[in-house]
């Protein structure tokens, strides 16, 4: 059912009344699965689908279906050269999907955006869903010629080409330890980043992005969207703005390794010179003054035993005592 629903969804993008009976012409079934397929938009989905008798179906407004000719149009040269975009309206984990292929011999630089996601998850294996158009969701393949030893801080310069292609729209973000995106002290994207290879290199790397558009719906913490900070780009233009970002900032990483990005990460950082408490999965948390990264891309931590240097752990602000 849920490709018939898509299917219908695309007709119904428009934001106009279509009937059920021209619906099902169009696509080659029966009214009755026409109405099954609504049922499934609204129940499943979460969209509303007004219904009048006589005119049909319509959406509340125009809807904004992810279009792989769209975002290659708004590619710059040398992203256009790197990407091949691969579009799915239903999986489970574009993370999961992408490393599977990976593992099969996918070519370096496919990426894959996901309409759904209907086990996305984020860091330290946090549920991350979110609602039909409210988000973008997309991962990508990155074949590194540098082995696992040497990607330490590629979450770092990853949110690094978020932020760059986020503030070409006017959206004044900053960057969380080690991998979220911050608007308004409130998370708006998150990064995980799932590594294959070997310790000299080569190496292959599933980068995935989710991006609050519009109110995400279940998520386990406070988010922030672009719709509520008034930016209204589209997520194709928007795809494709990271896209382009993201070309030149890993193949630079691939040269020059995170201390290259060190000083700018700094200036996009939250967080620094503020006190922070740092929590992991087993043992007790860590509190102190966060002063920075290292050139591997490290936390640093001054509190009352000295600097300490944090390769992993969730940041939080704390009070000051």
């Amino acid at each position: 059912m849920k490709d018939l629903a898509f299917s219908v969804l695309r007709t119904l993008a428009d934001g106009r009344f279509h009937s059920g009976e021209a619906m099902a012409q169009q696509l080659g079934c029966s009214r009755t699965l026409v109405w099954q397929a609504v049922h499934h938009l609204e129940n499943e989905f979460g969209l509303t689908v007004f219904s009048v008798r006589g005119q049909g179906y319509r959406l509340p407004a125009p809807f904004s279906l992810l279009d792989v000719s769209s975002v290659r149009a708004a590619l710059d040269e040398r992203a256009a050269n790197v990407f091949t975009l691969a579009l799915a309206d239903e999986i489970d984990s574009s993370n999961t999907q992408l490393t599977t292929r990976a593992a099969q011999g996918a070519p370096h630089g496919l990426v894959l955006a996901a309409e759904r996601q209907t086990a996305g998850r984020g860091r330290l294996g946090r549920r991350w869903q979110m609602r039909l158009g409210a988000g973008l969701t997309f991962s990508l393949l990155w074949r590194f010629d540098r082995g696992l030893s040497g990607l330490a801080g590629l979450s770092l310069v990853v949110g690094i080409a978020i932020v760059r292609a986020l503030r070409e729209f006017g959206v004044p973000v900053a960057l969380k330890w080690p991998n979220d995106v911050l608007l308004d002290g409130r998370k708006l994207a998150g990064i995980l980043i799932e590594l294959s290879g070997d310790a000299l290199g080569p190496a292959a790397v599933v980068i995935g992005i989710g991006l609050n558009v519009e109110a995400p719906g279940e998520v386990d913490q406070p988010v922030a969207n672009l719709a509520d900070a008034g930016c209204k780009v589209g997520r194709n233009a928007l795809l494709a703005a990271l896209l382009n970002q993201l070309a030149g900032v890993l193949a630079q990483f691939d040269r020059d390794g995170f201390a290259a990005f060190r000083d700018e990460w700094h200036q996009l950082a939250a967080f620094i010179g503020q006190p922070v408490r740092l929590s992991f999965s087993h043992g007790e948390p860590a509190d102190g003054i966060a002063v920075g990264v290292d050139d591997s891309g490290a936390l640093l931590v001054d509190g009352a035993a000295g600097r300490r240097v944090f390769h992993v752990g969730e940041v939080s602000l704390r009070a000051a005592p």
